[in-house]
């Protein structure tokens, strides 16, 4: 009885977090593709100057989002010095006047620095729209691209903040503790006492006891390490692979030059 309910628990459990864990993955994924988005729109319809401060701005908002992480749940190894300041300088993201403008945000301690880098966005779309070079249509469609951008951030902020419950985790640990020492003892009543002994019996029930501790406390790692994947495990989210194909990406894309039109045959 006691084996059915872990092992009910058990899967509940890595299904639970498995689950946390590709929501997490498609919110990266989004936070990546809302940046796309709003390169091609900026690549096509934007004059060049205000097409790449829109772009650099949304890229700063990125990386600062995985850098705010470190404020909630189980933290980041993302910080501003070693993370932030890195893919600035190498990508000139903001300018040194941008970034005094943000000093007042503790980047490491609170995800506020994104925010306000993804209301800079929208003050660019604001702005280009009050220029003349976009409609309220194509306005409307690019701060929908960026508040997508912003709830897929906020989402991954949530699910950090929110971890399984610790009862939970406890309750599991608990039940293995108890469990795994009783089916030894079981097992070895099983298999018989002295005339009764078999080797190769004792050997079948001592590796059906290792395969048994392997299940119970295998599973019960793997659901505990799928819990918080913006960690520094070789199981987590590519975090750095994000970041630098999307900078790869939307460099590509504001960089990109059509090639020259075909006349028309008369």
């Amino acid at each position: 009885i006691l084996g059915g309910f872990l092992s009910f628990f058990l899967v509940l459990f890595v299904n639970q977090t498995n689950s946390r864990f590709l929501e997490m993955y498609g919110f990266s994924k989004a936070c990546s593709g809302r940046i796309q988005d709003i390169a091609g729109l900026a690549r096509t319809q934007l004059p060049p100057e205000l097409g790449k401060a829109l772009v650099r701005h949304f890229n700063a908002a990125h990386i600062a989002g995985y850098v705010g992480i470190n404020a909630i749940g189980m933290g980041s190894p993302y910080s501003k010095t070693h993370f932030f300041d890195v893919y600035n300088e190498m990508h000139q993201l903001l300018t040194p006047e941008e970034m005094k403008m943000l000093e007042h945000h503790d980047m490491d301690n609170a995800g506020l620095c994104m925010k306000e880098l993804v209301t800079w966005c929208q003050e660019d779309v604001v702005d280009a729209r009050k220029a003349g070079h976009i409609d309220t249509h194509q306005e409307k469609l690019m701060h929908g691209k960026i508040l997508d951008f912003r709830a897929a951030m906020d989402g991954m902020y949530d699910y950090s903040d929110q971890p399984p419950h610790f009862f939970y985790i406890h309750f599991l640990v608990l039940l293995s503790a108890l469990y795994l020492p009783m089916f030894a003892i079981d097992t070895a009543y099983a298999a018989g006492w002295g005339d009764e002994t078999s080797l190769w019996l004792d050997l079948l029930n001592g590796v059906i006891v290792f395969l048994q501790c392997v299940f119970v406390i295998g599973l019960r790692s793997l659901g505990t390490k799928m819990v918080d994947p913006y960690g520094d495990d070789l199981e987590d989210l590519s975090v750095i692979l994000y970041v630098e194909a999307t900078l790869e990406i939307s460099s590509t894309i504001m960089n990109s030059k059509q090639p020259p039109k075909r006349p028309h045959l008369t």
